[in-house]
């Protein structure tokens, strides 16, 4: 468990590092540093219940099992609050990513990680590709298209055009 958690903790950290232009609050990677000391905790707790198992402890065992019930209530909480606060994330996100998408130039830093998030996860907009409408670039762009990373990677001729939303 305590590896799987690691794992979890580590694939977050890396995943953010894609993303952190998205995410500018400075909190976002608490969870992560949280399930990663869960995980360490996990593991020497867990060699204590081994140790205690193999000595035969009475003691042992009985702090194994306060230690891992203080664990499992940490770990329900942290659910709940995940899904009590999972709208407010959502908002935050989609308002940041939002004001992201409307300094897109198609050459800052901020607009490569866009067209990597679009290309990556196959999707155009912060919902749709209709949010590119009311973006400066979109404007600015004389045939009034979104950026290529919205394209269907399968699509070879695609413009990025408004007047095919198939090829989107």
């Amino acid at each position: 468990a305590a590896a799987g958690l690691g794992y979890v903790g580590a694939y977050v950290v890396n995943t953010y590092k894609s993303y952190d232009n998205f995410v500018q609050d400075k909190y976002a990677l608490l969870p992560a540093a949280i399930i990663i000391c869960v995980a360490v905790v996990m593991f020497i707790i867990g060699l204590i219940g081994c140790c205690a198992t193999c000595r035969e402890s009475r003691v042992g065992l009985g702090l194994f099992l306060a230690i891992t019930l203080i664990i499992f209530t940490a770990e329900v909480t942290a659910f709940v609050l995940g899904f009590v606060y999972r709208e407010k994330v959502k908002t935050d996100v989609q308002g940041t990513m939002s004001s992201v998408f409307e300094r897109y130039d198609g050459r800052s830093p901020e607009s490569t990680v866009v067209n990597y998030l679009q290309e990556q996860l196959h999707c155009c907009g912060v919902k749709n590709y209709s949010d590119w409408t009311a973006t400066q670039w979109f404007n600015s762009t004389g045939n009034h298209s979104v950026p290529l990373s919205c394209c269907r990677q399968e699509l070879r001729n695609c413009t990025g055009g408004l007047d095919q939303p198939q090829e989107l």
